[in-house]
């Protein structure tokens, strides 16, 4: 199973909060939060192939280039599977694995999820019946381990064409 994941600045160990105007970009490898979902997917026949990263204020300011260039990396990139996430508690990351996920799914044929945490309540509420958001702690908070092997297993149901409304429905929002 070939993953590539969607980082915000912050995740993709580009800067933190002082540099939400990070560009698009992408490296052909896993980088910084990956590096938690690898075991993981290591179990499950899995490895993150790629990552792709824009900061979210970037993301805010220029949506609809950032949606154009995601989706066409996508493509090329071709993986099984992109996850867009985890955006923990982060209000802006949150929101744009929640847009980025709806229009991979949209515009391609490769699936997408997301996963975030409670607190992005408007987020959840505007896009919960459009992609599966998988629940995750807040930064720090508690469950990490089992939210991400949770959204490691909807992808891996997702790749091998299970019927995963079920599955989702105990661990997405």
């Amino acid at each position: 199973m070939k993953v590539l994941m969607i980082f915000d600045q912050i995740q993709s160990g580009q800067g933190g909060k002082e540099n939400p105007n990070l560009p698009l970009g992408g490296k052909t490898m896993a980088i910084g939060s990956a590096s938690m979902l690898g075991p993981i997917l290591k179990k499950l026949g899995g490895v993150v192939v790629a990552c792709l990263y824009c900061g979210d204020g970037y993301f805010k300011n220029n949506k609809e280039e950032v949606k154009f260039k995601i989706t066409a990396m996508v493509k090329k990139i071709n993986p099984d599977v992109v996850i867009c996430g985890p955006a923990f508690n982060y209000a802006g990351y949150a929101e744009m694995c929640a847009v980025l996920a709806h229009e991979i799914n949209e515009k391609t044929d490769i699936p997408a999820i997301a996963g975030m945490s409670k607190e992005n309540e408007r987020t959840i509420l505007d896009h919960k019946d459009l992609i599966d958001i998988v629940v995750m702690p807040k930064k720090g908070g508690i469950g990490l381990t089992e939210s991400l092997e949770n959204i490691c297993t909807l992808a891996k149901k997702i790749v091998d064409g299970e019927d995963t409304s079920e599955y989702a429905k105990q661990i997405c929002y």
